[in-house]
């Protein structure tokens, strides 16, 4: 029998169904859902009106290259338009998000007419050889070298730095405004405004990378309107799918000019169902008002964090922006999100010492109040075997 080959360490426990924003294992275990499948389901587990579109779709067409015209396409590109500025003017579907940076990469060079990409340590932007070669953390690229060419790491938040490399060989600047896998590390307004303004100086491009800050989880519907900036491409992910795997390109129309036939392209980008999911996804957005519930709810969950938990010797930094939060430990996170999961709270892990929060907007007052408790009890678990070791 086949195995399947994993890269994720296994987390021990079998999940058989999710709603909202809890899962049950096979033994009717509950657990609170601050994981969400590394942010995916930020709407909720199984969100009626994603899995209703889907359904429908289904019932109609599954499968549709994008030479032929499609109706659900259409109607979702009405939706998007309602949640972007007007500058972005054209829009592609792909899988994923490491192919959504790599055709953002090839983007930015054919219209630049250069090679440079500036990225950031500490970044992570995906797997593949595009992806990778803009991912900062040297544990993902080990053994993969050489990688795609012409690329330039910058430390994260260092203006000096940016002034200094970026220039007029630089293609982009591609860009997380928080970095997620990094460690939960929020890009400072100094820092992106002189990334901003020295893209336009010199005729790069600034890619941001929304992946996992996208559709709503930072209290805006997207981060970069917390920088009063404009992207020139905007590579979205994860939630904005509602929980099928898709991945959006958004770029304004003057680079789309300059992509011929043939320059891109992907068997199931754009696909029907794909098409259905983010235009549900879009309309539970808009209806339930979900960036501002995000913001609210994260507002009290990183206040109440910090409030119980600031004064622990295990602490060194609590940070985030909306649903995106961080714990920064004086240890690695292995042990507390074990027992976080032992206790019913399923987190994860972000850098090398941080423990990653990504609840979906459902959380209720009842549920941040307990998964506090749960985190409180396993960090005091934790520094007391420290201290008896």
């Amino acid at each position: 029998m086949l195995k399947y080959l994993k890269f994720y360490k296994d987390r021990d426990v079998i999940i058989k169904k999710a709603r909202d924003q809890y899962v049950w294992d096979v033994n009717d275990t509950k657990y609170l859902d601050f994981h969400t499948g590394h942010g995916v389901a930020f709407l909720g587990h199984r969100n009626p009106h994603v899995v209703n579109s889907l359904i429908n779709q289904l019932n109609k067409i599954m499968t549709l290259s994008t030479s032929f015209r499609a109706k659900i396409r259409e109607e979702m590109l009405e939706l998007l338009s309602k949640i972007v500025p007007s500058e972005f003017e054209y829009v592609t579907l792909l899988n994923s998000g490491s192919e959504a940076v790599d055709f953002a990469l090839k983007i930015a060079r054919k219209a630049a007419g250069r090679k440079k990409i500036i990225y950031f340590h500490n970044s992570f932007h995906g797997r593949t050889f595009g992806a990778l070669s803009v991912t900062g953390n040297p544990r993902y690229r080990r053994g993969f070298e050489p990688l795609v060419p012409e690329t330039l790491s910058v430390k994260y938040n260092d203006v000096d730095g940016v002034e200094r490399v970026v220039d007029e060989n630089t293609a982009a600047v591609i860009l997380e405004l928080i970095q997620g896998e990094g460690g939960i590390n929020i890009a400072s307004l100094d820092f992106v405004k002189v990334i901003k303004q020295r893209c336009m100086e010199v005729g790069a491009l600034l890619i941001i990378d929304e992946v996992q800050t996208g559709f709503g989880r930072t209290g805006k519907i997207w981060a970069f309107q917390h920088y009063n900036i404009l992207p020139d491409i905007l590579i979205s992910g994860k939630a904005i799918g509602g929980g099928f795997p898709v991945s959006a390109v958004f770029l304004h129309g003057f680079l789309a000019n300059k992509l011929d036939p043939g320059d891109h392209g992907s068997t199931y980008g754009g696909n029907p169902l794909a098409c259905a999911a983010v235009k549900a996804s879009t309309e539970v957005l808009i209806d339930k008002n979900v960036p501002e519930q995000a913001k609210v709810k994260g507002a009290k969950l990183l206040s109440m964090l910090k409030k119980r938990l600031s004064d622990s010797r295990l602490i060194r930094d609590i940070r985030g922006l909306g649903l995106m939060i961080g714990i920064e430990l004086r240890t690695k996170p292995q042990n507390i999100i074990r027992c976080a999961q032992d206790n019913g709270l399923l987190i994860l892990k972000a850098g090398l010492t941080v423990a990653r929060l990504l609840p979906p907007y459902l959380i209720n007052d009842e549920d941040i109040s307990w998964g506090v408790e749960v985190l409180d009890r396993c960090i005091n678990e934790e520094l007391s075997s420290k201290i008896t070791n």
